[in-house]
């Protein structure tokens, strides 16, 4: 399945981030050499895969032909291999309860303020609570910046396969459309951050990475049933 292929993309991606930043010193070097040995190039695989689930019906040959090249320098998964994907899951449940992606963004804001002066009190990326506002925008740093449109790939190419299953039918055009579109409206900044954090959990709130496996398994059950005993 491809979406495991990109799991393992992100934790090859913020292991890596992990090591640059000497975050989970004792661990992060030989958790990115392991990920890394899957996905070569996590960055722009994500990315390519965002782009292309920019279009209508792009991803609609997903399910039915994982034999085909999926990206570049990352291994394809065999087909029903569900023992990686349980080791993925493990992988980003580990990186979940360590809390990756959180020191992640408190290091890239500490290396953005050493740079140079603060640009407000508030230039620190959380999330606000729901019905507080944002506070003003403010730049990002490169590293921050990247970082931000590589979550807009992963939101734009999951809500993607979520319409294209009939997921989530309410909200998944509206969804994708402004995943889509947000990318090219204005220069990345801090707001852009908050909402990919939003973004991704609504994803997992929904549950939507959990129902596009059940329905990739039931589409595979259907084009290669089991022969009878």
């Amino acid at each position: 399945m491809e979406e495991v292929i990109l799991k393992r993309c992100w934790l090859a991606r913020y292991w890596g981030l992990c090591v640059h930043h000497g975050i989970h010193a004792d661990i992060a070097e030989s958790k990115h050499e392991y990920w890394s040995s899957f996905a070569h190039l996590p960055n722009e695989v994500v990315l390519e895969a965002g782009q292309r689930a920019k279009t209508e019906n792009s991803l609609v040959y997903s399910d039915m032909e994982e034999g085909e090249e999926v990206q570049r320098g990352v291994e394809i998964l065999s087909d029903g291999n569900v023992e990686s994907m349980i080791l993925v899951e493990k992988g980003l449940l580990e990186q979940t309860s360590l809390k990756v992606a959180e020191a992640i963004a408190l290091a890239m804001a500490q290396q953005r303020r050493s740079g140079g002066p603060r640009s407000s009190a508030t230039d620190d990326l959380k999330v606000p609570i729901e019905g507080q506002n944002f506070a003003d925008a403010f730049e990002l740093s490169q590293e921050e910046a990247e970082d931000v449109r590589f979550k807009q790939a992963w939101l734009i190419y999951f809500w993607r396969r979520a319409k294209n299953h009939g997921l989530e039918p309410d909200i998944a055009d509206e969804r994708l459309e402004f995943w889509i579109n947000i990318g090219t409206t204005h220069p990345i900044n801090s707001h852009d951050a908050v909402n990919v954090e939003r973004g991704l959990m609504e994803l997992k709130k929904l549950g939507i990475e959990a129902q596009l496996f059940e329905a990739t398994r039931t589409c595979r059950s259907r084009n290669h049933p089991q022969p009878a005993a």
